[in-house]
């Protein structure tokens, strides 16, 4: 095959094809992902994974699923980041300051280095989101986290120990509990699911070809959209 790379998975070598995505080249080397990871029945963020290019001293940190593979990487995945998860009942907070002060008082030990931004695979503006989580704004950290896949990999870069990512998960839970407005067509649209109003649509679409993509996204591409 043209364009082969070289590069070293858990410290073995293997050639493979360039364009493939870490998560692919590893399938390609003979790795058999079977859970864990989001797109092979796991969850979306535990593809977490380090690597550093031969003859750089740099490490980086990525997502396996949207990172191609470059000639000379080392790659090592992470089975986790050991983020710190509280458990709370959404029906017994509220959304005011005191909420994050007793669940993630590290928030308020932020030094503003802003590595969690420099690091996260999303490129989303992790310390910006920990301001608003520290001032109480949380339909605003909601939205600036909106993105997250809670790989972690923020949290792992962190000198005051912050979890991130619980911490986004909490602000949304907050917002869409107690602050976002309530959608109204989305309950509508739930009971007519309920009373079976779209089932014949949705056998339809069940007897569709996996085999036929084209004719999916076909459909998907000309659907109506209810503004």
């Amino acid at each position: 095959m043209e364009n082969m790379l070289n590069v070293y998975l858990f410290g073995k070598k293997y050639q493979v094809p360039a364009g493939l995505t870490i998560m692919t080249a590893m399938e390609y080397a003979g790795y058999e992902l079977v859970r864990g990871c989001g797109c092979r029945n796991g969850f979306c963020g535990a593809c977490a994974t380090i690597y550093r290019i031969y003859g750089q001293q740099e490490l980086h940190a990525c997502l396996a699923c949207q990172t191609e593979v470059q000639e000379g990487m080392y790659v090592a995945t992470l089975p986790f980041f050991p983020l710190v998860k509280q458990i709370y009942n959404i029906e017994e907070i509220k959304p005011d300051t005191q909420i994050m002060m007793q669940l993630y008082p590290e928030i308020y030990s932020c030094i503003g280095c802003n590595a969690c931004t420099k690091a996260c695979t999303q490129e989303l503006n992790t310390m910006q989101y920990i301001a608003y989580a520290q001032r109480g704004e949380y339909d605003k950290c909601a939205e600036e986290s909106f993105d997250c896949v809670m790989c972690g990999v923020c949290s792992s870069r962190c000198p005051a120990g912050i979890s991130h990512p619980q911490v986004a998960m909490l602000a949304r839970r907050l917002n869409g509990k107690y602050i976002a407005p309530e959608c109204e067509h989305l309950a509508d649209r739930v009971n007519e699911i309920n009373e079976g109003i779209y089932n014949e649509k949705m056998a339809e679409l069940m007897a569709k070809s996996v085999d036929n993509v084209q004719e999916i996204k076909d459909l998907y591409n000309s659907r109506e959209i209810e503004k």
